[in-house]
């Protein structure tokens, strides 16, 4: 399949899961045997982009399962200035906080709770240093990996990129913990920069070839840049994201989340 055609394919899967899961009203367990939605459910206007262009998305059996089993799904969200809410107005308008009122709401009578571990300028080597020590803390059933913005800016190497990426995924399953990667962000100031599309093109290749969500964050920032140009998404130093920005990140991560807990899995690129 072509890279157009998985993308038109990932974005009906996520219109289909999405429905779906707006549609839940009772149980998990219930929704997951319903048929498939009539509509999409709805983003802000100021945060709508096309599916494809939203995520591709993947299984999280674990976190589904937490979902049915227990009272409360846990999330850890780590990374790096986006994570960690720079620009915000306060720690409430951070992607994680509204990331899970937004699946709160979705997903009537579960309980979610997303811990914030992320730290500012973090490159992807030192944060997957600190996913084991965060891991054993917070024990989480999902795991939202932003990263590639500072590696890229900084210049790590694809391939050695790539190898920590891998490497860390790899270990979270073994572990028996899903994982979401949340790409690159998208700035007019990048957008001829060939390294920068070389780190955001490996976190792509990465997830398809391990089955694991990913987040395509520039491409949906790039939309309502092009297409709202009336609509101010980042903060004063014209580089980190306003509250606006980071609600619209937290739909856009929600709606992975969502259809995950409904997708079926995808052919592994290996």
């Amino acid at each position: 399949m072509g890279f157009g055609m998985a993308r038109k394919a990932a974005g009906k899967n996520v219109e289909r899961a999405c429905g779906l899961a707006l549609a839940l009203t009772a149980s998990l367990a219930l929704a997951q045997e319903s048929a498939p939605p009539e509509a999409p459910p709805p983003l802000s206007p100021a945060c709508e982009a096309p599916a494809g262009d939203i995520a591709a998305p993947a299984m999280l059996p674990h976190f589904a399962r937490a979902l049915r089993e227990r009272k409360t799904a846990r999330i850890l969200a780590i990374g790096s200035s986006s994570t960690s809410g720079v620009g915000a107005s306060s720690e409430a308008k951070s992607y994680p906080a509204q990331l899970e009122a937004i699946l709160e709401g979705a997903m009537k009578g579960v309980d979610v709770v997303v811990a914030n571990r992320g730290i500012s300028g973090e490159v992807a080597a030192v944060t997957a240093e600190r996913i084991k020590s965060e891991v054993t803390r917070e024990k989480p059933d999902l795991l939202l990996w932003q990263l590639g913005t500072n590696d890229a800016l900084v210049r790590v190497a694809p391939d050695e990129f790539e190898n920590t990426v891998r490497s860390t995924i790899r270990w979270l399953k073994d572990n028996e913990i899903d994982v979401v990667l949340v790409g690159l962000q998208y700035s007019s100031r990048f957008s001829r920069d060939e390294e920068y599309f070389a780190i955001r093109n490996v976190l792509q290749r990465v997830a398809s070839a391990e089955n694991v969500a990913y987040v395509r964050r520039y491409d949906a920032m790039r939309f309502i840049a092009q297409n709202h140009a009336n609509l101010q998404m980042m903060a004063r130093d014209n580089f980190h994201l306003n509250d606006l920005g980071y609600q619209c990140m937290a739909e856009h991560i929600a709606r992975a989340v969502i259809v995950g807990v409904f997708a079926k899995r995808r052919p592994s690129a290996n």
